[in-house]
């Protein structure tokens, strides 16, 4: 089984506006938009599909005239695509056999419509949420080409491979528990906790619903301690510079 980060851009940001309010307010940094690449046995399984190629050209497509366009500004090149990412690893987009979007946020499901035909799975609950909140842009996910597989709370998707349900930043938002042999267990965190700041200040107030993200987080640290695994932040450019970053792996 193997664990693969893969990097599908990064996103000019507001530190403090949108990563950790109090703390850095109207400091630039630049976030990365990561995805994972999971073997295990005869599946290749990614999770999240980062932004759409849209913003390679025009990085405010998704927040023009929003209140946020000047506060998150993508920065993508066509080496960013999901395509390109699976091509160095020795993948195409045909030998991934399931998709898992941890939520719908236009860096999460950016890319679903490359996997037009495989399962792409998602909590019921929150994807009935997103058709209908505007957070969640519909043009990337509601899309007739493709095949949504639901799931209802906790479970082990895949083996070696669970589901934990930490809302706070969406409604029913999904982090995953990865068993490794050798490198251990990996705690994806996702946007459940954006960097290491965040604990460390204790700082939720950017997050949609801050109790229930400070709930979900507090949480999130304790399953890792528990497990004695390894937590991966969802956007922290400090801790991105020490992961290994595909075609690099951990098995």
């Amino acid at each position: 089984m193997r664990l693969y980060v893969m990097c599908l851009g990064y996103c000019r940001v507001d530190r403090g506006k949108i990563l950790t309010p109090g703390i850095g307010d109207g400091e630039e940094v630049l976030i990365p938009v990561p995805a994972y690449l999971i073997e295990t046995g005869k599946e290749r399984i990614v999770i999240d599909t980062g932004m759409h190629p849209v913003h390679i050209d025009d990085p405010k497509h998704t927040f023009r005239g929003h209140p946020l366009e000047d506060a998150i500004v993508p920065q993508m090149t066509h080496e960013d695509t999901i395509g390109h990412r699976l091509g160095e690893i020795g993948y195409s987009i045909d030998d991934v056999t399931c998709v898992i979007n941890s939520h719908l946020h236009f860096d999460h499901c950016g890319q679903n419509d490359a996997f037009a035909g495989r399962p792409i799975i998602v909590q019921r609950r929150h994807f009935e949420i997103a058709l209908e909140a505007p957070a969640f842009p519909n043009e990337y996910f509601e899309r007739p080409e493709l095949s949504y597989e639901m799931i209802d709370g906790e479970l082990e998707i895949f083996p070696g491979v669970r589901c934990l349900i930490t809302p706070g930043h969406a409604p029913f938002h999904q982090s995953f528990l990865v068993e490794l042999p050798q490198s251990g267990t990996k705690l994806l965190a996702i946007d459940a906790i954006y960097t290491r700041h965040n604990l460390e200040s204790d700082a939720w107030g950017s997050q949609a619903d801050p109790v229930a993200a400070r709930q979900s987080a507090h949480r999130l640290a304790e399953v890792a301690a528990a497990e004695g695994a390894e937590l991966i932040f969802g956007h922290d450019p400090g801790q991105w510079q020490t992961l290994r970053h595909a075609p690099q792996f951990y098995e």
